[in-house]
């Protein structure tokens, strides 16, 4: 990705944060995988210039995500969409990049690797995603219902990793670092 170093390495630190997050909740798997990929895809050009096979490789790993969250769920299924969509859009990611030929010429003629409208309508979705998110996050009275299959600690206590509100904070962590990602596509 193109962009400042500095804000590489807080996507990466970000995205990496929010994948360790997700592997602990052990049900958020394929989000443990997206965030893996963000990471990578963000590590500053300087540091790691991915071949092109490679960012092929994150986009057929991706595409694979995105299928996968499509399967019916009654009981998700505005999840499953926005799983989907975040795929796809590290699937276009990918692809972007693949397209690009190598980053650094990229980079150096700070040309566009992916489609304006695309990418438009790809950060108008993930600035919605975050603002209602978060602001159902931050809000006081939406707090939300611990799920009866959360495991409790000892006293009745919810174990922190398995709060509703650590994958909602992952979620939207997630889609603020694919948002900035996508400023800089």
């Amino acid at each position: 990705m193109h962009g400042p170093p500095l804000v590489a390495w807080l996507l990466v630190a970000l995205s990496a944060t929010a994948a360790v997050s997700c592997v602990l909740r052990r049900e958020a798997r394929s989000e443990a995988l997206l965030g893996v990929g963000m990471a990578l895809m963000a590590v500053p050009l300087s540091v790691f210039d991915p071949p092109r096979w490679g960012t092929a490789t994150l986009a057929v790993v991706f595409a694979a995500v995105a299928v996968h969250a499509l399967r019916p769920s009654p009981r998700q299924a505005l999840h499953r969409m926005h799983h989907s969509v975040c795929a796809g859009a590290m699937v276009y990611m990918s692809a972007a990049m693949a397209g690009a030929g190598s980053a650094h010429a990229g980079h150096a003629g700070h040309t566009s690797a992916g489609a304006p409208l695309l990418t438009g309508l790809l950060l108008l979705y993930f600035a919605g995603y975050v603002l209602g998110a978060g602001t159902r996050l931050a809000t006081p009275g939406a707090a939300h219902a611990p799920h009866p299959a959360v495991p409790m600690a000892p006293g009745g206590a919810i174990r922190l990793r398995h709060a509703p509100e650590v994958a909602a904070a992952c979620r939207v962590a997630m889609a603020l670092a694919m948002f900035a990602m996508l400023l800089t596509l």
